[in-house]
Order: C-alpha cells, then structure tokens, then sequence
C-alpha cells in the first residue's frame, strides 16, 4: 500500500485534555479555509450515578464557533474501551459526518455477542457515516487526509494521516509510554508490533498526536511526538526491538492489566458510534454482562 503522504501540509492542531479519562481530543483545521474536523471526542459519565453530560464536548464546540468554523468531519480512530464518544451529540449541535474503519463490523459482531443485543442491533456499520478502507482520503476543507489500517489494539484501529500531523488512537502512546494493551477481544499483539512498524515507516519528521497519556513517572502531560523520537526512544519498540521480543513483553505485561473503568459504558455507546443503546420504551439503559468479558 502507497500512502499519499504530503509533508508540505502543516494542518492546525488544538488539543483539549479530558482528566477523567486520561483522553486528548483534537480539532484538526484546514490551514488554507476555516474547515475543520474533531478527531476522538469524550462525552462525560458519571458511572456510578449513571448520569451522562457533555461539557467537554461543549468546550469543543464553542471553541469551532468563537473560531467561525466549518466542522467536516468528526473521526473515531476506534472503538474506544476507556471513554464515550460525543460524537451524535456534536453532529446535532454543529454538523460533520462521522467516520470509523470499516472493520468496526468486526467489532459490532463481536460485542454484540457480549452484550446479548437483539436483531435491532445492526452489525454492518451503518450507524456511522463513513467507513473507511486503508488508505481512503476524505477531504477536510481543501485538505487531504487518509487513513491507515493499525490493527491489533483492536481490529478497526486506524491511524489518521492529515498534512505533516498523524493521528496515533491506541496505537502508540508518547515514548515513555510505550504501546496500548492488545488483550482485548480479537486484538493481537503481533498485529499490533506490525502497525506500529507501519506508522515508524511514515517520515521522521511526522509529527503523531497521542490519543492518551497518562504522565508516567509524575511528568506533565503530553500528547505531541515524531516518528524519529519514536523510533529512537519508545520503550516497547524502540531502538530495533524485534517482533517476538515485543510479543512476549505485551503478553506478559497484558496479562497483569486491569479492565478499563468504563470498558462496559464505552463498548456499548461506542460501536454504536456514541449512541446510548435504549431499552423497549426508549429509555437510555447500559447492559453489564457477567463473566463474558
């Protein structure tokens, strides 16, 4: 596959952290008009009091209107384990159609399972507006973007390439911290090691966007690296470390993982592309399946 990398592109980038799920959200704007898309949006819950709110898609929004702009394109660079997406609730408010991998069918199939949905359940994608083929372009303003298939966190990972910025999801985290866990219902670890090959094959000067941090060793918060600094310095695959040396480390270190505090709430919102599910009176309900996950 020949990606249609443009460096010469230098896409505006404004990063908002969410502290409640460790979550960076990105509006990626057009540096040649005012269009602009939202890439891996949180919608706010409050588990144990089963309340859903929305103030960090608020922020988004009111930072698109105080800047006049256009929303195209709302992109989910997966299926989320550890926060809701907002992405309905931003469409109904300003606008952008919303895009996922195609392989979200794969995991619709297999949550669907899980979660005992009924034939209502539909397990072909279409709740979205866009489902993307590894390396389909879609255009934001007069910007092209494309994605990238990185699987192994989950099976419909992509990674978002827009100018000279890629867009990482789970796939990598900042060099200190290493790779997401690919424990999870049909991802891979050598898979994974694979993807992130394809994303340290992108040019050195790439800058990557990090989906998370989590500040190891009490350092502040960070979102922004390069594929050289990756390459160079990421603990999980850095500095030439082979396949099988990071299958073994990802097994083993998965293995001692605990589930994400929202894993059940996301799956469920998420593969239906942050859609509460709702019982037979329309009421928004969240199912817990018992001992399935």
């Amino acid at each position: 596959m020949t990606y249609p990398i443009d460096m010469t592109l230098r896409p505006d980038v404004s990063a908002h952290f969410d502290e409640a799920t460790n979550t960076i959200t990105y509006i990626v704007k057009d540096p040649a008009s005012d269009h602009c898309a939202i890439i891996d949006s949180v919608m706010d819950i409050d588990y144990a009091a089963g309340r859903i709110t929305y103030a960090a898609a608020d922020r988004l929004i009111d930072e698109i209107k105080a800047r006049s702009l256009t929303l195209d394109w709302i992109i989910e660079t997966h299926v989320h384990a550890d926060h809701l997406s907002a992405a309905p609730y931003i469409q109904s408010k300003i606008g952008g159609k919303i895009g996922v991998g195609e392989k979200i069918i794969a995991i619709q199939e297999t949550f669907g399972k899980i979660f005992n949905e009924g034939t209502e359940f539909q397990r072909d994608g279409s709740q979205f507006d866009a489902l993307f083929k590894d390396g389909e372009t879609y255009m934001i303003g007069d910007m092209q973007a494309f994605a990238m298939y990185t699987p192994g966190h989950t099976p419909a990972c992509m990674v978002h390439v827009i100018g000279n910025a890629s867009f990482a999801g789970d796939t990598l985290f900042m060099p200190d911290g290493g790779s997401a866990r690919a424990d999870f219902p049909g991802g891979d670890a050598g898979e994974l090691y694979d993807s992130i090959m394809k994303v340290l094959a992108l040019p050195d000067e790439m800058r990557l966007f990090m989906c998370h941090d989590y500040g190891p060793n009490g350092r502040a918060i960070q979102w922004e690296t390069t594929v050289a600094a990756q390459k160079a310095d990421n603990i999980h695959v850095g500095g030439g470390k082979t396949r099988d040396e990071f299958i073994k480390f990802r097994t083993e270190r998965d293995a001692q993982l605990a589930m994400p505090k929202l894993i059940i709430p996301s799956l469920q919102v998420n593969m239906r592309a942050g859609t509460v599910p709702t019982d037979q009176n329309g009421n928004p309900v969240l199912k817990i399946p018992v001992n399935a996950i």
